[in-house]
Parts: structure tokens; sequence; C-alpha cells
């Protein structure tokens, strides 16, 4: 399962305070059971002194194999925040609405 390796890869890479895998993919116009989209919030200190730019870059980094098999992770939405930042703001981003939408 997809979503399980996710949080495995992303539980060992970046050992968050917080995490949190959706499998968004019910919201999009793939085949009842697919795993190809997610929501994935990740709070943890591995982000300290990091921009949002270079926090996405190492989330895409933990998760390029399944970025790139087939089947596999078409589209992906990232919270990265700091425990700090959380802490302030424990609120994840809104996934954006899919064009395309059963």
């Amino acid at each position: 399962m997809i979503q399980e390796k996710v949080e495995q890869k992303l539980r060992e890479a970046l050992a968050p305070a917080h995490l949190e895998v959706v499998n968004e993919s019910f919201m999009h116009k793939v085949p009842k059971g697919a795993e190809t989209h997610f929501k994935v919030v990740v709070v943890s200190e591995r982000f300290e002194g990091l921009s949002s730019v270079k926090r996405h870059q190492l989330v895409y980094g933990v998760l390029a194999d399944e970025m790139k098999t087939k089947p596999g992770i078409h589209a992906l939405a990232i919270t990265s925040r700091t425990p700090a930042e959380w802490a302030a703001s424990p609120e994840a981003n809104v996934s954006p609405k899919c064009q395309n939408a059963r």
C-alpha cells in the first residue's frame, strides 16, 4: 500500500513530531481504490531554518521512488512546519480542488 510506505519513509527520514498522510484520491477522477493523490502534514525539527521550497524538496526527495513509479503518487499537497510553527498554527493547508473531480 502506497500510503503505508509514505508514512514509513517520512517517519524514518524526518522523525516527525506530527505526521498525517491522507489519501485524497477519492476527490479526483481516478479508479476506485487508487492511491495517487495525497496530502501530507509533516512537523519536524529537520525543517528548522529551511525555506518552504527546501522543505518540500526534502519531502519530495524522501518520496522520490513513489513519485517515479507507475502507478505511484501523481499529486502531493504538503504542509511542512517546525514544531514551533505548528504549535503557533496547528492547521494544515487546504488541498486544491480538482477540475476533473467526481
